[in-house]
Protein backbone atom coordinates (compact mmCIF):
# COMPACT_ATOMS: atom_id res chain seq x y z
CA UNK A 1 0.00 0.00 0.00
CA UNK A 2 1.29 3.78 -0.65
CA UNK A 3 0.48 6.63 1.25
CA UNK A 4 -2.74 7.11 -0.96
CA UNK A 5 -4.23 4.50 0.22
CA UNK A 6 -4.06 5.41 4.06
CA UNK A 7 -7.30 6.91 5.44
CA UNK A 8 -7.54 9.53 8.15
CA UNK A 9 -3.97 10.48 8.95
CA UNK A 10 -2.96 12.80 5.90
CA UNK A 11 -0.89 15.69 8.59
CA UNK A 12 1.62 12.42 9.80
CA UNK A 13 2.06 11.58 5.82
CA UNK A 14 2.85 15.28 5.06
CA UNK A 15 5.60 15.11 7.33
CA UNK A 16 7.22 12.07 6.04
CA UNK A 17 7.00 13.02 2.55
CA UNK A 18 8.66 16.53 3.77
CA UNK A 19 11.55 14.94 5.40
CA UNK A 20 12.36 12.83 2.48
CA UNK A 21 11.94 15.78 -0.28
CA UNK A 22 14.13 17.60 1.79
CA UNK A 23 16.85 14.70 2.36
CA UNK A 24 16.61 14.98 6.08
CA UNK A 25 14.89 11.68 7.46
CA UNK A 26 15.68 10.92 10.86
CA UNK A 27 17.41 8.24 11.86
CA UNK A 28 14.43 6.87 14.10
CA UNK A 29 11.04 7.55 14.45
CA UNK A 30 8.42 7.03 16.71
CA UNK A 31 4.55 6.07 15.42
CA UNK A 32 2.47 6.03 18.59
CA UNK A 33 -1.60 6.20 18.96
CA UNK A 34 -4.27 4.03 19.69
CA UNK A 35 -4.49 0.26 17.88
CA UNK A 36 -5.57 0.58 14.45
CA UNK A 37 -5.27 3.72 13.21
CA UNK A 38 -2.52 2.44 10.21
CA UNK A 39 0.49 3.18 12.28
CA UNK A 40 2.70 -0.47 11.21
CA UNK A 41 0.24 0.04 7.71
CA UNK A 42 2.30 3.77 6.92
CA UNK A 43 5.58 2.15 8.45
CA UNK A 44 5.36 0.19 5.31
CA UNK A 45 4.71 2.66 2.74
CA UNK A 46 7.12 4.62 4.01
CA UNK A 47 9.78 1.71 3.25
CA UNK A 48 8.18 1.28 0.14
CA UNK A 49 9.17 4.95 -0.76
CA UNK A 50 12.42 5.37 1.22
CA UNK A 51 13.15 1.99 -0.96
CA UNK A 52 11.21 2.69 -4.51
CA UNK A 53 13.04 2.81 -7.42
CA UNK A 54 10.53 5.36 -8.81
CA UNK A 55 11.32 7.24 -5.37
CA UNK A 56 7.09 7.25 -4.75
CA UNK A 57 6.65 4.26 -3.15
CA UNK A 58 4.66 3.05 -6.50
CA UNK A 59 3.99 0.24 -5.63
CA UNK A 60 4.34 -1.54 -9.05
CA UNK A 61 8.32 -1.58 -9.27
CA UNK A 62 10.55 -4.56 -7.56
CA UNK A 63 11.27 -3.16 -4.53
CA UNK A 64 7.99 -1.85 -3.87
CA UNK A 65 6.65 -5.22 -4.03
CA UNK A 66 9.54 -7.22 -2.27
CA UNK A 67 8.79 -4.60 0.40
CA UNK A 68 4.99 -5.53 0.58
CA UNK A 69 5.63 -9.10 0.41
CA UNK A 70 8.10 -9.05 3.51
CA UNK A 71 10.90 -10.52 1.14
CA UNK A 72 13.14 -7.08 0.79
CA UNK A 73 16.28 -7.14 2.36
CA UNK A 74 16.60 -3.63 3.60
CA UNK A 75 12.87 -3.94 4.82
CA UNK A 76 13.71 -5.48 8.01
CA UNK A 77 10.07 -6.12 10.38
CA UNK A 78 11.04 -7.12 14.04
CA UNK A 79 8.12 -8.61 16.09
CA UNK A 80 7.86 -9.75 19.62
CA UNK A 81 8.23 -13.63 19.85
CA UNK A 82 5.84 -14.45 22.47
CA UNK A 83 5.70 -11.70 25.67
CA UNK A 84 8.61 -9.85 24.47
CA UNK A 85 10.88 -8.64 21.48
CA UNK A 86 14.03 -10.52 22.26
CA UNK A 87 17.42 -9.38 22.70
CA UNK A 88 19.01 -11.92 20.04
CA UNK A 89 16.46 -9.89 17.11
CA UNK A 90 18.04 -6.44 18.08
CA UNK A 91 21.46 -7.74 18.23
CA UNK A 92 20.66 -9.37 14.97
CA UNK A 93 19.63 -5.38 14.24
CA UNK A 94 22.61 -4.06 15.08
CA UNK A 95 24.86 -6.79 13.36
CA UNK A 96 22.86 -5.45 10.00
CA UNK A 97 23.63 -2.06 10.80
CA UNK A 98 27.38 -2.29 10.72
CA UNK A 99 26.99 -3.40 6.75
CA UNK A 100 25.59 -1.41 3.85
CA UNK A 101 22.22 -2.14 2.54
CA UNK A 102 22.31 -4.69 -0.07
CA UNK A 103 19.80 -3.43 -2.96
CA UNK A 104 18.05 -0.05 -1.76
CA UNK A 105 19.72 3.68 -0.37
CA UNK A 106 18.81 2.72 2.77
CA UNK A 107 17.56 -0.12 5.59
CA UNK A 108 14.81 0.37 7.50
CA UNK A 109 13.71 -1.53 10.64
CA UNK A 110 10.50 -1.82 11.54
CA UNK A 111 9.67 -2.41 15.28
CA UNK A 112 6.05 -3.50 16.06
CA UNK A 113 4.67 -3.37 19.51
CA UNK A 114 8.15 -1.66 20.57
CA UNK A 115 6.90 -0.97 24.00
CA UNK A 116 7.23 -5.24 24.24
CA UNK A 117 10.54 -4.87 24.59
CA UNK A 118 12.70 -6.19 27.74
CA UNK A 119 15.05 -4.19 29.62
CA UNK A 120 17.84 -6.36 28.19
CA UNK A 121 16.60 -5.41 24.43
CA UNK A 122 15.62 -1.93 25.49
CA UNK A 123 19.23 -1.49 26.53
CA UNK A 124 20.68 -2.89 23.50
CA UNK A 125 18.40 -0.82 20.81
CA UNK A 126 19.49 2.32 22.70
CA UNK A 127 23.31 1.87 22.03
CA UNK A 128 22.11 1.63 18.30
CA UNK A 129 20.32 4.84 18.88
CA UNK A 130 23.23 6.48 20.66
CA UNK A 131 25.12 5.71 17.39
CA UNK A 132 23.20 6.57 14.41
CA UNK A 133 23.96 5.75 10.85
CA UNK A 134 22.74 7.99 7.61
CA UNK A 135 21.70 4.58 5.97
CA UNK A 136 19.82 2.99 8.74
CA UNK A 137 16.16 4.25 9.40
CA UNK A 138 14.53 3.13 12.51
CA UNK A 139 10.62 2.99 12.81
CA UNK A 140 9.07 2.00 16.52
CA UNK A 141 5.67 0.93 16.08
CA UNK A 142 3.82 1.80 19.49
CA UNK A 143 -0.01 1.91 20.86
CA UNK A 144 1.75 2.27 24.42
CA UNK A 145 4.36 4.56 24.00
CA UNK A 146 4.42 5.26 27.98
CA UNK A 147 6.11 2.12 28.37
CA UNK A 148 8.90 2.49 26.17
CA UNK A 149 12.00 3.86 28.31
CA UNK A 150 12.54 7.97 28.43
CA UNK A 151 16.06 7.17 26.69
CA UNK A 152 14.64 5.87 23.60
CA UNK A 153 11.32 8.39 23.54
CA UNK A 154 14.07 11.17 23.93
CA UNK A 155 16.53 9.59 20.58
CA UNK A 156 13.27 9.42 17.95
CA UNK A 157 11.07 11.75 16.22
CA UNK A 158 7.36 11.24 17.75
CA UNK A 159 4.70 11.47 15.51
CA UNK A 160 1.13 10.63 16.93
CA UNK A 161 -1.33 9.03 14.95
CA UNK A 162 -4.53 10.53 15.77
CA UNK A 163 -8.15 8.20 15.99
CA UNK A 164 -9.78 8.24 12.29
CA UNK A 165 -13.09 10.78 11.79
CA UNK A 166 -16.27 7.91 12.04
CA UNK A 167 -17.19 9.06 8.63
CA UNK A 168 -13.73 8.56 7.08
CA UNK A 169 -13.89 5.08 9.20
CA UNK A 170 -16.98 4.40 7.26
CA UNK A 171 -15.47 5.86 3.73
CA UNK A 172 -12.89 2.66 4.30
CA UNK A 173 -15.39 0.43 5.30
CA UNK A 174 -17.42 0.88 2.35
CA UNK A 175 -14.66 1.13 -0.19
CA UNK A 176 -12.50 -0.89 0.77
CA UNK A 177 -14.61 -4.19 2.43
CA UNK A 178 -17.57 -3.39 0.28
CA UNK A 179 -20.30 -2.70 3.55
CA UNK A 180 -23.60 -0.74 2.89
CA UNK A 181 -23.59 2.74 3.97
CA UNK A 182 -25.94 1.66 7.30
CA UNK A 183 -24.05 -1.36 8.24
CA UNK A 184 -20.49 1.17 7.78
CA UNK A 185 -21.81 3.88 9.67
CA UNK A 186 -22.77 2.04 13.19
CA UNK A 187 -19.23 -0.23 12.89
CA UNK A 188 -17.48 3.28 12.67
CA UNK A 189 -19.58 4.92 15.29
CA UNK A 190 -18.45 2.18 17.42
CA UNK A 191 -14.85 1.83 16.71
CA UNK A 192 -13.59 4.66 18.62
CA UNK A 193 -11.84 5.84 15.46
CA UNK A 194 -9.82 3.00 15.10
CA UNK A 195 -9.87 1.45 11.23
CA UNK A 196 -8.65 -2.10 12.91
CA UNK A 197 -11.25 -2.19 15.74
CA UNK A 198 -13.78 -1.45 13.22
CA UNK A 199 -12.83 -4.75 10.99
CA UNK A 200 -12.68 -6.76 14.14
CA UNK A 201 -16.10 -5.72 14.97
CA UNK A 202 -17.51 -6.77 11.34
CA UNK A 203 -15.38 -10.14 11.46
CA UNK A 204 -16.81 -10.38 15.10
CA UNK A 205 -20.56 -10.45 13.91
CA UNK A 206 -20.33 -7.16 16.22
CA UNK A 207 -23.60 -5.65 15.18
CA UNK A 208 -25.73 -8.59 16.00
CA UNK A 209 -23.99 -9.30 19.34
CA UNK A 210 -24.78 -5.41 19.77
CA UNK A 211 -27.94 -5.22 18.74
CA UNK A 212 -29.30 -8.58 20.87
CA UNK A 213 -27.63 -6.70 24.52
CA UNK A 214 -28.98 -3.41 23.60
CA UNK A 215 -32.37 -5.44 23.54
CA UNK A 216 -31.76 -6.44 26.91
CA UNK A 217 -31.05 -2.80 28.63
CA UNK A 218 -34.12 -1.51 26.83
CA UNK A 219 -36.47 -4.27 28.42
CA UNK A 220 -35.09 -2.69 32.05
CA UNK A 221 -34.76 -4.16 35.56
CA UNK A 222 -37.43 -3.83 36.70
CA UNK A 223 -37.62 -6.55 39.64
CA UNK A 224 -34.75 -8.53 40.87
CA UNK A 225 -34.93 -11.40 38.28
CA UNK A 226 -34.39 -9.22 35.25
CA UNK A 227 -31.34 -7.77 37.01
CA UNK A 228 -29.96 -11.26 37.79
CA UNK A 229 -31.14 -12.47 34.20
CA UNK A 230 -29.22 -9.19 33.14
CA UNK A 231 -26.49 -9.66 34.78
CA UNK A 232 -26.01 -13.38 33.35
CA UNK A 233 -25.94 -12.23 29.85
CA UNK A 234 -22.13 -10.77 30.15
CA UNK A 235 -20.83 -14.14 29.92
CA UNK A 236 -17.70 -15.92 30.80
CA UNK A 237 -15.55 -14.71 28.85
CA UNK A 238 -13.44 -11.62 29.61
CA UNK A 239 -13.21 -10.22 25.99
CA UNK A 240 -17.16 -10.47 26.16
CA UNK A 241 -17.14 -9.14 29.37
CA UNK A 242 -15.20 -5.69 28.31
CA UNK A 243 -17.25 -5.95 25.03
CA UNK A 244 -20.50 -5.38 27.23
CA UNK A 245 -19.15 -2.52 29.20
CA UNK A 246 -18.21 -1.27 26.03
CA UNK A 247 -21.30 -1.17 24.67
CA UNK A 248 -23.17 0.10 28.40
CA UNK A 249 -20.65 2.35 28.72
CA UNK A 250 -21.72 4.17 24.96
CA UNK A 251 -25.58 3.77 25.42
CA UNK A 252 -25.68 5.77 28.75
CA UNK A 253 -23.03 8.43 26.90
CA UNK A 254 -26.06 8.57 24.12
CA UNK A 255 -28.77 8.87 26.99
CA UNK A 256 -26.73 11.89 28.18
CA UNK A 257 -25.56 13.30 24.87
CA UNK A 258 -29.09 13.53 23.91
CA UNK A 259 -30.58 14.67 27.44
CA UNK A 260 -28.39 17.84 26.73
CA UNK A 261 -28.48 18.91 22.68
CA UNK A 262 -31.64 17.02 21.67
CA UNK A 263 -29.93 16.05 18.72
CA UNK A 264 -29.42 12.10 17.38
CA UNK A 265 -26.41 12.75 14.76
CA UNK A 266 -23.79 12.60 17.29
CA UNK A 267 -24.84 8.98 18.87
CA UNK A 268 -22.66 6.45 18.85
CA UNK A 269 -25.77 3.60 18.62
CA UNK A 270 -27.69 6.22 16.06
CA UNK A 271 -29.39 3.00 14.55
CA UNK A 272 -31.53 2.76 18.01
CA UNK A 273 -31.89 6.40 18.31
CA UNK A 274 -35.58 5.90 19.20
CA UNK A 275 -34.24 3.96 21.89
CA UNK A 276 -32.35 6.34 23.49
CA UNK A 277 -34.72 9.47 23.08
CA UNK A 278 -37.26 6.82 25.04
CA UNK A 279 -35.07 6.05 27.33
CA UNK A 280 -33.63 9.42 28.28
CA UNK A 281 -37.45 10.94 28.85
CA UNK A 282 -37.23 8.85 31.93
CA UNK A 283 -34.27 10.08 33.19
CA UNK A 284 -33.03 12.83 35.11
CA UNK A 285 -29.14 14.22 33.85
CA UNK A 286 -28.35 13.36 37.52
CA UNK A 287 -30.07 9.64 36.74
CA UNK A 288 -27.52 9.24 33.92
CA UNK A 289 -24.67 10.34 35.58
CA UNK A 290 -25.36 8.06 38.19
CA UNK A 291 -25.64 5.44 36.04
CA UNK A 292 -22.41 6.41 33.85
CA UNK A 293 -20.82 6.32 37.54
CA UNK A 294 -21.92 2.72 38.51
CA UNK A 295 -21.28 0.91 35.25
CA UNK A 296 -17.30 2.40 35.76
CA UNK A 297 -17.26 1.38 39.44
CA UNK A 298 -18.29 -2.14 38.19
CA UNK A 299 -15.96 -2.48 35.73
CA UNK A 300 -12.92 -1.11 37.89
CA UNK A 301 -14.04 -3.72 40.59
CA UNK A 302 -14.26 -6.78 38.11
CA UNK A 303 -10.53 -5.23 36.79
CA UNK A 304 -9.33 -5.64 40.13
CA UNK A 305 -10.66 -9.23 40.10
CA UNK A 306 -14.29 -8.72 42.29
CA UNK A 307 -16.67 -11.52 42.66
CA UNK A 308 -17.60 -11.49 39.12
CA UNK A 309 -21.49 -12.85 39.26
CA UNK A 310 -22.13 -10.41 42.43
CA UNK A 311 -20.37 -7.58 41.35
CA UNK A 312 -22.89 -7.45 38.05
CA UNK A 313 -26.09 -7.92 39.46
CA UNK A 314 -24.92 -5.51 42.44
CA UNK A 315 -24.57 -3.07 39.16
CA UNK A 316 -27.40 -4.05 37.72
CA UNK A 317 -29.91 -3.20 41.03
CA UNK A 318 -28.06 0.21 40.75
CA UNK A 319 -28.87 0.86 37.19
CA UNK A 320 -32.27 -0.05 38.32
CA UNK A 321 -32.53 1.98 41.51
CA UNK A 322 -32.92 -0.55 43.68
CA UNK A 323 -29.71 -0.39 45.70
Amino acid sequence: MSFEGIYGQDKQIAILRRSMEKGRIPHAFLFHGMRGVGKRTTATAFAKALLCERGSACGLCSACRKVESGNHPDAVVIKPQGQFIKIDDIRDLRNQMRFRPLEGPRRIFILVDAERMNIASANSLLKTLEEPSPVNVLVLVSSRPYQLPMTILSRCQKLRFHPIPADVVARYLGEKVGLDGETAAALAASSGGSIGRALEMHGESYLVRRKQFIEKICEGFSDPLKGIIFAGDFGKDRKEIQLRFEILKSWYRDLMVYKETGETKKLVHRDFAEAVESMAAGMTPSDILRALETVEWAYLALEKNANKQLTLEAMAFKLSGQA
